[in-house]
């Protein structure tokens, strides 16, 4: 008894180390590195099976990221077209034509008859009428000497960009007066007197993508449909891509086919008349 009071105690600490490099972190840098080479490696098969449109806009995106070029794909699966240009080249384009019209003398008494505004299909310039006619003689499809002259200004200055342009005409709704001739054959008329001054300025045939006629169907001034600023002529520098849209989705409705006629069941008959 007295020997096992006396006995020293004994106290036993584990030290417990760490785990080896081997069980480390630097496994996942590795697995990482694999992941996105595995991934570089089927982004390429991809492209290299994808159709040349697709490898058109992937392409426009790498050369231009920030998408301010005309190579930036769409919104369209591999339509490879631009659809708009950016709004800051566009603020531009209209800063630019405002100063060039201030420095024409002829054209600096038409400040208010010229109307810019950026719209979702483009550059829209508005070429509002008077009540005496200023850009074209009154009810006369016949443009004026300030109109001519606006025009080719427009027409010099659209000769630069590669987008297409379109032209509308427009009326107010008082009745041209004349059963032969109506207010839809004024408003196409001098959209098309504006077309050939633009093509004879120097804007060529091929960059004109439509020519509007809306008579009064798209009155500016809605609550005063007899104003003079309803009638007009907009020239809009259309967003470019914006045609090949348009024509491939007029395509694409072109080629559905229409719908089988819808089944009719027979009329029951009376339960005397089936007997």
């Amino acid at each position: 008894m007295s020997s096992k009071a006396s006995a020293p105690i004994i106290i036993v600490r584990k030290k417990v180390a760490g785990h080896d490099d081997e069980h480390g972190g630097a496994w996942k840098v590795a697995y990482a590195d694999f992941v996105t080479a595995m991934m570089a490696l089927f982004i390429v098969l991809w492209l290299l099976s994808a159709s040349e449109k697709v490898q058109k806009a992937v392409g426009g995106y790498f050369q231009d990221p920030t998408g301010v070029g005309r190579q930036t794909g769409t919104t369209s699966a591999g339509a490879g077209e631009t659809l708009t240009l950016s709004k800051t080249e566009l603020e531009k384009l209209k800063d630019k034509l405002e100063e060039m019209l201030r420095q024409i003398p002829v054209l600096q008494n038409m400040q208010n008859q010229i109307k810019m505004t950026i719209t979702n299909e483009g550059l829209r310039i508005d070429l509002l009428e008077t009540q005496k006619g200023f850009f074209f003689e009154a009810g006369n499809p016949k443009p004026t000497d300030a109109g001519r002259e606006l025009l080719k200004v427009l027409a010099n200055e659209l000769a630069h960009l590669p987008n297409k342009v379109a032209i509308e005409g427009h009326t107010d709704s008082i009745p041209y007066g004349r059963s032969d001739y109506s207010n839809w054959e004024l408003s196409a008329d001098r959209a098309n007197a504006a077309r050939r001054i633009l093509e004879e300025s120097g804007l060529g045939d091929s960059r004109i993508s439509q020519v509007r006629g809306f008579a009064d169907q798209r009155l500016l001034t809605k609550s005063d449909p007899t104003s003079p600023s309803n009638r007009r002529i907009s020239i809009i520098v259309r967003n470019q891509g914006l045609d090949q849209q348009e024509a491939s989705s007029a395509a694409g409705d072109v080629a559905k086919p229409a719908a089988p006629p819808a089944k009719t069941e027979p009329e029951s008959k009376p339960e005397h008349e089936a007997k």
